[in-house]
């Protein structure tokens, strides 16, 4: 990890995005590149009347943001960094072309009617990243330690993506990673695929040289539902997921299981995009 992209609009959510990328350049001597990307709707979201008062009012809360990062971690670079278009676009596009980039995005959630709808600049980041993104919610707490990583293992090919990603974060903050192998009653014959897939991964951590333990949960179709309260249970500060490409992209927006893990988990979210896609048989 060289490089971390952090969006910024200046609520609450992305001024806790920013408490996080601090605290993983800490760790990491990544450079934070602090983007704020110049929308239609800035200048409402900025209380002004006009693009030069917009634009003023941007560049010092936007150094005011910096000259925190910067006293919090004096030794990191703290780059500020503006762009102009559809916030999404410039984010991931900017971050691409960074070697070893991630971004950091705030999140609010949603429940209920919410959880359908497709407006979130959060999730379509998520859906055309080409690097890693960590979500960060707004109740998430800067000052918790990260301990634990929950790497859930499914029947996929692409499930073992997650462990490089996971193993990083582990060694940077001396985490321990927790391998859920996922069942489904319904099949029984799933269970010796998904001991396959434990040991495949086992021998990554063991590679990587990070602490790990393994387990299997049976899962009765709602599999977000069951990790995040898996997760909650064993106290776990980091999820990582794989983000589902499906051919459907109204499918993807409205019922992915990426999205539901959004909405649910109290802790943060780091989702991986997929190299390629297709299940085990």
């Amino acid at each position: 990890m060289k490089n971390i992209v952090v969006g910024i609009d200046f609520s609450q959510n992305s001024e806790n995005a920013l408490r996080h990328a601090v605290a993983l350049a800490l760790k990491s001597n990544a450079i934070v590149h602090v983007v704020w990307v110049k929308t239609p709707t800035a200048s409402t979201k900025l209380d002004v009347s006009n693009e030069d008062e917009m634009m003023q009012k941007a560049n010092e809360r936007l150094n005011e943001m910096v000259k925190w990062a910067r006293a919090e971690a004096p030794k990191a670079q703290i780059q500020p960094v503006i762009l102009e278009g559809k916030a999404y676009v410039k984010l991931t596009q900017y971050a691409a072309n960074l070697p070893e980039g991630i971004l950091v995005v705030g999140s609010h959630g949603a429940s209920g009617f919410e959880e359908m709808f497709i407006g979130s600049n959060t999730m379509k980041v998520v859906g055309v990243t080409k690097v890693p993104v960590l979500i960060i919610g707004h109740q998430v707490n800067v000052k918790r330690d990260l301990t634990k990583i929950l790497v859930p293992i499914d029947m996929s090919f692409e499930t073992l993506q997650k462990i490089k990603p996971a193993a990083n974060f582990a060694t940077l903050f001396s985490a321990k990673i927790s391998l859920l192998g996922l069942c489904d009653p319904k099949y029984p014959d799933e269970r010796h695929t998904i001991g396959v897939q434990l040991n495949h991964a086992a021998g990554m951590c063991d590679v990587a040289n990070v602490r790990y333990d393994a387990a299997t949960l049976e899962v009765n179709g709602d599999i977000p539902t069951a990790v995040v309260d898996w997760a909650k249970k064993e106290d776990v500060n980091l999820i990582v997921i794989m983000r589902e490409d499906e051919d459907d992209i109204t499918s993807f927006w409205l019922g992915s299981t990426t999205r539901q893990l959004m909405n649910q988990a109290p802790m943060p979210l780091l989702v991986i995009p997929n190299v390629m896609h297709s299940p085990i048989a």
